[in-house]
């Protein structure tokens, strides 16, 4: 497994964990009108989130799949569980420290509890309104990708 750390180039990446092609598409809208100037990579389905951060099946190739800056993690997508890939980012020492901010249409206080006990940066529930979720992508790139200061994805204390 070649884990490094988020590409360097100047451009965020940005790795999407939704099924749904719509939720997507008006996300990458969003940001797009928002100004934002990032690289979207998207995972249709839990199982592919993680083969794209371990660099497994098509994804080792960290010039062309590099790991993210932020994860938007939707609960419910199929095969693995957002929650589930939550547990296996955290329970990765490579992945613990990557930023996952849960961007989902449920507001169930048991799911928003869930998330952030397995160890969600954030939870956030999807707009249905256009212009609202234009706001919300600026909201997460003006914090997430621009002001926030995340930890190394290794440190001297992971034995790295």
């Amino acid at each position: 497994m070649n884990l490094r750390t988020p590409m360097n180039d100047g451009t965020p990446h940005v790795l999407v964990v939704e099924d749904d092609e719509n939720d997507v598409f008006f996300l990458r809208r969003a940001l797009q009108s928002a100004g934002a100037v990032i690289d979207l990579h998207v995972a249709s389905d839990g199982r592919q989130a993680l083969d794209y951060l371990l660099g497994c099946d098509g994804f080792s190739d960290r010039v062309k799949h590099p790991l993210p800056n932020v994860v938007l993690l939707d609960l419910k997508v199929p095969y693995i569980s957002g929650l589930d890939v939550l547990r296996q980012i955290r329970a990765t020492p490579e992945l613990r420290k990557l930023i996952v901010v849960i961007l989902t249409s449920s507001a169930l206080e048991s799911d928003v509890t869930q998330a952030y006990e397995i160890g969600a940066n954030s939870f956030l529930v999807k707009p249905s309104r256009l212009e609202d979720q234009r706001e919300l992508a600026l909201r997460i790139v003006g914090y997430w990708l621009r002001s926030n200061l995340p930890p190394p994805l290794r440190s001297s204390r992971d034995g790295a």
